[in-house]
């Protein structure tokens, strides 16, 4: 990554600051804060399939898929996005949490023919969002695919769609290839944006991110993961399973996510604890998930929140007397 690093920083690419002011204009984002672990071997498919919520069975080459890793317990450990190219699965996260989900992942591999690596480095990424998505990749010689979650594949590059208002995707090659491919679209007068752009399109578009901070606090079901297809009733056992299960068919849902907005001079950070009047809790009334800046002193927000306190009318609020946040639909958008 010190040579993608290197190649950032010769090409001196001036960052456009106002995320906000078009959305539909074209970007281009560094995803480097996302790694990836690598899992190969003969049991690869059998392995996953025992410890991630989707069924696996449905990651092809054209066709990748969230899911999430549990404890025991039903607690999300990551929140990942499972692709297959050729051989290998892949499961994208954020780089934060890749160590701590691999040493999870490896205590059950026992006897199975799995390894599992770090693969950050092998598998470069870069992100193009706008109106003009399609157009901008064509030109480029690779294809939008046409659905969220779907992917392409031109030569060794590999183009993943992702949910968004606008047409959004994330690409994934080798560092010639992504290397090459980034001056072409800066050529094309493609803009570079921020990291921070790139995680508001992600609240935006109702897609949860599980950071060190929210690890093990959060059943899938909270951040909404069975309405992004990311969890299968059907495939059978796997690590926390029944717990998931259980509140799918007999428990009732008391916490759900929210998108959100909250005016305030710092920023919310994932965990950050949210409190209501209402509350049936004894505890805090919900948890931030993510949140990136809008403009100054404004910020887009994904939110656990219990949804009695949000039925009441009662304020939710960062904190005892914090900011009050601004709560909308839970529905995904664009996926």
């Amino acid at each position: 990554m010190t040579q993608w690093h290197d190649f950032l920083i010769s090409r001196t690419a001036t960052i456009d600051l106002n995320c906000a002011s078009d959305p539909a204009m074209n970007r281009l984002f560094d995803l480097m804060h996302l790694g990836f672990i690598a899992v190969r071997g003969a049991d690869a498919a059998t392995f996953l399939q025992g410890q991630l919520t989707n069924d696996i069975r449905a990651v092809t080459a054209v066709q990748s898929q969230l899911s999430g890793c549990c404890t025991q317990k039903g607690r999300l450990l990551a929140r990942v996005r499972v692709l297959r190219i050729d051989d290998t699965f892949y499961l994208q996260l954020p780089a934060e949490r890749l160590s701590a989900l691999r040493k999870h992942l490896k205590n059950y591999v026992l006897r199975s023919k799995v390894t599992l690596e770090d693969a950050s480095a092998e598998l470069l990424r870069i992100g193009l969002a706008g109106a003009d998505t399609a157009t901008v990749l064509a030109d480029c010689g690779l294809q939008l695919p046409e659905a969220v979650n779907a992917m392409t594949r031109s030569g060794e590059v590999h183009v993943i769609r992702v949910a968004g208002a606008q047409p959004r995707v994330e690409i994934l090659s080798n560092f010639q290839a992504i290397s090459t491919l980034w001056d072409q679209l800066v050529a094309a007068q493609v803009r570079p944006a921020t990291g921070a752009e790139w995680r508001l399109r992600e609240i935006q578009a109702g897609i949860p991110h599980i950071y060190d901070q929210t690890a093990e606090v959060f059943v899938p079901q909270m951040i909404n993961l069975q309405l992004l297809d990311g969890i299968s009733f059907r495939k059978g056992c796997y690590t926390g399973q029944e717990v998931v299960a259980r509140m799918q068919h007999i428990g009732t849902l008391k916490r759900q996510m929210y998108r959100a907005e909250v005016v305030m001079d710092t920023p919310p950070q994932p965990g950050d604890e949210l409190f209501c009047a209402a509350s049936t809790s004894q505890q805090a009334s919900g948890r931030v998930v993510d949140a990136a800046p809008i403009e100054a002193g404004r910020y887009a927000v994904l939110a656990v929140v219990e949804i009695s306190a949000v039925t009441s009318g009662e304020p939710v609020r960062l904190g005892e007397n914090g900011a009050v946040l601004t709560l909308e639909t839970a529905e995904v958008n664009g996926a």
